[in-house]
């Protein structure tokens, strides 16, 4: 057997994010008679010939869980080395199913936490309480910490104080990811502006981060920068000193580039028509599946949505929506 190209053979695998209202998320280790035994990973395995990804899916928590799965939505998709073979993780966010997980396989299992902004703002960058992880599956951690709105502001339109009335109310009711965008505003305003959203945000537990400015970003200690697609295309490397960075993007080849750079996730847009650019081209749902299933980091769905479009946006590969006038 040539070793060398089964190492190149993709093998692909479907794997399951259990997740519960209150957030928790289901690992399971690997059993003894298993390579990489003893290591922690989202449940799932191989997809077999002639299974789509979802239907390996269905079997394999069947098989490995004893339960059976009624909601789950595609979500990222990682090419992973490993010494011994090549994987492509066909992840699936799991927020229904019939049972309740027991081993079939005599593996352990631990219900864990997304780490939370503060422990963030400490360095900490998406550690649980079993390990060793699967390094493949390391990343998913991360992600799972973004919650699923993203709202950008809005205060050149609403006015500086209506709009930190209304922010103050969004993060009572449970907002926690929030791009200040306000490229009209006078950098000594925006500023000011900043570290009241800032101080806001975080006695919230919010994170916040700034639009096309890394040095203000720095300056104030906010939680990341939010690249423009300018940004992104003359980037040569991750922003340093920032614990979040994302970028905006509009095709394929954009959100290709935010995840050869390292970003945490991207949005990508315009989804549907906007009211600033009635007339535009606009991906469709169609458009936006296609690019983001390629993807390995979280995306966002942008333009023209409204809340009530998260359903259909988790139905498309988005990890969940980001909004503006919807926002507030």
């Amino acid at each position: 057997m040539n070793t060398s190209i089964e190492k190149n053979k993709i093998v692909e695998v479907a794997a399951a994010v259990l997740q519960k209202p209150d957030g928790s998320f289901l690992l399971a280790q690997r059993p003894a008679d298993k390579i990489w035994s003893g290591y922690w990973e989202f449940p799932g395995g191989k997809v077999e010939e002639g299974e789509s990804p979802l239907h390996a899916l269905h079997r394999e928590l069947r098989e490995e869980l004893g339960i059976e799965v009624q909601t789950a939505y595609p979500w990222l998709t990682r090419v992973f080395i490993y010494p011994h073979a090549t994987v492509r993780l066909n992840f699936f966010r799991v927020t229904q199913w019939r049972g309740e997980p027991h081993p079939h396989e005599g593996q352990q299992f631990s219900w864990q936490f997304p780490l939370s902004p503060a422990l963030s703002r400490r360095g900490e960058r998406g550690q649980v309480s079993v390990a060793p992880v699967l390094p493949a599956n390391t990343p998913i951690l991360r992600a799972l910490q973004l919650p699923r709105l993203y709202a950008i502001s809005n205060a050149a339109e609403l006015g500086s104080e209506e709009f930190m009335r209304r922010l103050e109310a969004a993060l009572r009711n449970g907002l926690r990811l929030i791009q200040i965008r306000e490229k009209e505003m006078p950098r000594t305003e925006l500023r000011a502006l900043s570290q009241r959203v800032l101080e806001l945000a975080h006695a919230q537990g919010a994170r916040v981060l700034i639009n096309g400015d890394v040095e203000l970003a720095r300056e104030i200690g906010a939680d990341g920068v939010h690249l423009n697609g300018h940004q992104l295309a003359g980037c040569s490397a991750r922003p340093e000193k920032l614990d979040w960075c994302a970028a905006s993007c509009h095709s394929a080849a954009e959100l290709q580039r935010a995840g050869e750079l390292g970003l945490d996730f991207a949005v990508l847009s315009p989804v549907l028509p906007t009211l600033s650019h009635p007339g535009a081209a606009h991906l469709g749902w169609k458009g936006f599946a296609e690019a983001a299933a390629a993807t390995a980091i979280p995306v966002y769905a942008l333009g023209g949505l409204c809340p009530d479009d998260m359903e259909t946006a988790w139905q498309h590969h988005a990890h969940g929506i980001a909004l503006l006038r919807q926002a507030w």
